[in-house]
């Protein structure tokens, strides 16, 4: 999907009460947050949650509209190991230029926390082909999203999302079409199964999702969760 963009690939907004975040700001985020009337200037928080481009494509430019041009030295800036400081293959996604730009910088590990006004976010556990690669659950007023960042179904994975009332999975492939790296439907069904949130949201879906199929196999996560799981669509806002 982010090569040929059938599908918008800008990452997720989260904004409460005056507080503004930014979570994997892939291709096209900039373009699509004016697009939708959210002045990116008003940023509080840019987050990575690893070293692949769309993940991070958009990072810098974000950077640059949360410290108005890098005239005013605001905002936090946090990521993986492998966004902010590289590590083996990966070279760091945003550049030492830019990382001077924000009021805080935060290289993240599991387990680590950072706070925003009245936001807390968390970095939790993820297994994928970056060995640093982190997920996030962002502690609001409103409830606790969690967002599980790429990875493969992993009991540690799983454990650092319980107790959320929105849960966000990347699933890649769908029922029965499992790759390396990657989650795929039924994956997400036991990630649901086992952390009962109010609501689940599939998103990064890969080129052998349609439309329809993404739908469809939303429906099957609920119906065999019980659980209230749709499927992720361009430009979608939910309320907590």
């Amino acid at each position: 999907m982010t090569i040929s963009q059938t599908r918008a690939t800008g990452g997720i907004y989260i904004e409460e009460k005056g507080v503004a975040v930014h979570i994997d700001p892939g291709p096209g985020a900039l373009v699509h947050m004016c697009g939708q009337g959210i002045d990116p200037r008003q940023l509080d928080g840019v987050f990575v949650s690893h070293c692949h481009p769309d993940h991070y494509n958009d990072a810098e430019i974000l950077v640059e509209a949360m410290t108005h041009g890098g005239t005013r030295k605001r905002g936090v800036l946090a990521g993986s190991v492998s966004v902010l400081m590289g590590v083996g293959e990966f070279s760091p996604a945003v550049s030492p230029y830019h990382q001077k730009k924000p009021g805080r910088v935060e290289v993240m590990n599991p387990g680590d926390s950072v706070e925003i006004g009245h936001l807390r976010v968390v970095a939790t556990p993820a297994v994928h082909s970056d060995p640093t690669a982190i997920g996030f659950v962002i502690e609001t007023r409103g409830g606790r999203i969690s967002y599980s960042g790429d990875t493969v179904l992993r009991e540690e994975v799983v454990k650092a999302h319980r107790g959320s009332d929105l849960l966000i999975l990347n699933v890649t492939r769908p029922l029965g079409m499992e790759i390396p790296h990657h989650m795929s439907t039924g994956d997400a069904l036991e990630f649901v199964k086992t952390v009962e949130p109010e609501m689940a949201v599939l998103t990064h879906f890969g080129g052998k999702f349609t439309e329809h199929l993404a739908e469809k196999e939303a429906l099957f996560v609920e119906r065999h969760s019980g659980v209230n799981t749709i499927a992720a669509r361009d430009f979608m806002r939910i309320s907590l």
